[in-house]
């Protein structure tokens, strides 16, 4: 396939912050981001992993403290799955992302993670400059709410900048009924 699942900053050193990962919307996120890999996988698309490091900063993202790390309760990897390491909001500046898909002929990109607005979204937005087709999964991401704005606000104000201008905003749902043949369901939900 043509398609490639990114999988962004579903890691650990959310959850070493208690309080903050005690506030976000979706903590639950390894349920909806496992349904889409193994979605991915039984449809030979490819799954990229990103996790987010902040090396020397002594913080949950200081690869040295070991919270840079996939949640235990994920899907692990699998041989020639992809894994990268960025040190930007977004998957593509600061690694070989964009060489790594272009080689496996990559034009599709289903997008999930950590911080809905922020690292999904951003890399959304950059995928979507670089030529690849988005489709944005909500309910496979999270994030908490920020000053007077919740959770719900953030979310609902991601979908409408990315909707018809950087990427098709779905749920893992309707990816699932699309994928087994239910377009009904699909349209239903």
């Amino acid at each position: 396939m043509n398609r490639a699942l990114i999988v962004i900053d579903v890691q650990e050193s959310f959850r070493a912050r208690a309080e903050e990962w005690a506030e976000v919307d979706n903590p639950k996120i390894a349920e909806p981001v496992n349904r889409l890999v193994r979605l991915a996988r039984a449809q030979g698309d490819t799954v990229v992993w990103v996790l987010h490091a902040e090396p020397g900063t002594d913080t949950v993202f200081d690869p040295v403290l070991g919270h840079v790390r996939l949640m235990e309760e994920l899907d692990q990897p699998l041989p020639g799955e992809i894994t990268v390491q960025k040190t930007s909001h977004n998957a593509f500046t600061t690694t070989n992302l964009q060489q790594q898909l272009t080689e496996r002929g990559v034009t599709e990109l289903v997008l999930c993670g950590i911080r809905t607005e922020q690292c999904v979204e951003t890399t959304t937005r950059v995928g979507s400059d670089l030529g690849y087709r988005c489709t944005f999964v909500t309910d496979a991401t999270t994030t908490n709410a920020i000053g007077t704005l919740s959770a719900a606000a953030i979310i609902e104000r991601t979908e409408a900048v990315l909707r018809d201008r950087f990427a098709d905003i779905v749920t893992v749902g309707e990816l699932e009924a699309v994928a087994s043949g239910d377009a009904a369901a699909a349209a239903a939900e």
